[in-house]
């Protein structure tokens, strides 16, 4: 193993938004990244804006609730990259409905990506590591959802709940293999998914006018404004760089201040 190569990165739901970004910045400061999303197009739209930049990047197509799409995606990374230093489960979705009109298909597709996604993410990666010798990172995406539950997003809470116990719990499975696992918890983030979530607020009735859900949030930010993509890399860079290496089980929340622990 080449002592200057620092490996790579798999980013899951990397196509767009925040894993897009954390990406590109990964990449930037020489890993060798994986973009793993299920959208070909922009995906690799990504991997040519990592290699315009002068980065390392390539698309894998994978489905996070699928083993064997995943752990393809982990044998790609080390054959172009030589190890997988770090995942960063970053894939997710929502979709609100009233408390009482949630309905069992939405707790499931929720849930198997958000939480069961992750679970495997985290094991695929591990094994890997745990087989090369290699003291990786594992980084999770949690959200200020998982400090509190919402009326209209209740599966999203639950799941997003679930993955700051399973960063705790595989933090104290994977420490004897000197693995680090850790999550960040963005708050309300300008994405293609809250442009979806804007309209869907609209059609049941939480928000008249597109903007109005997102500017209702931001009232209660105490840094007086909603967070880019680009608010959470440095984050995350540092949960996979040696400067984390005493840190597991955490998770750190980067929400402009809505929620303080």
């Amino acid at each position: 193993m080449n002592s200057d190569n620092l490996g790579g990165v798999i980013v899951t739901g990397a196509a767009r938004g925040i894993g897009r970004a954390i990406a590109g910045e990964l990449s930037s400061t020489g890993y060798g990244v994986v973009i793993a999303d299920l959208d070909e197009k922009a995906g690799s739209e990504a991997v040519a804006e990592i290699d315009k930049a002068g980065g390392k990047a390539l698309f894998h197509k994978v489905d996070v609730s699928d083993r064997a799409s995943l752990a393809a995606a982990v044998k790609a990374c080390e054959a172009a990259f030589g190890f997988i230093h770090a995942i960063v489960n970053n894939a997710g979705f929502n979709r609100p409905q009233h408390f009482l009109e949630t309905t069992e298909e939405n707790w499931d597709r929720i849930m198997t990506i958000n939480g069961l996604g992750v679970l495997i993410g985290m094991q695929e990666a591990a094994k890997a590591m745990i087989a090369a010798g290699h003291k990786g990172k594992i980084v999770n995406t949690a959200s200020i959802a998982s400090r509190g539950g919402d009326a209209e997003w209740v599966p999203y809470c639950a799941s997003k709940a679930a993955v700051v116990s399973m960063t705790q719990a595989g933090a104290k499975a994977l420490a004897q293999h000197g693995i680090n696992v850790n999550a960040f918890a963005p708050g309300v983030v300008q994405t293609d998914l809250w442009t979806q979530l804007d309209k869907d607020l609209m059609e049941m009735g939480i928000s008249s006018v597109p903007g109005e859900a997102m500017d209702n949030f931001s009232k209660s930010i105490p840094l007086g404004r909603t967070s880019t993509p680009q608010d959470v890399v440095g984050t995350v860079a540092f949960l996979i760089s040696p400067a984390s290496d005493y840190m597991t089980g955490q998770c750190l929340m980067i929400d402009g201040g809505m929620i303080m622990q």
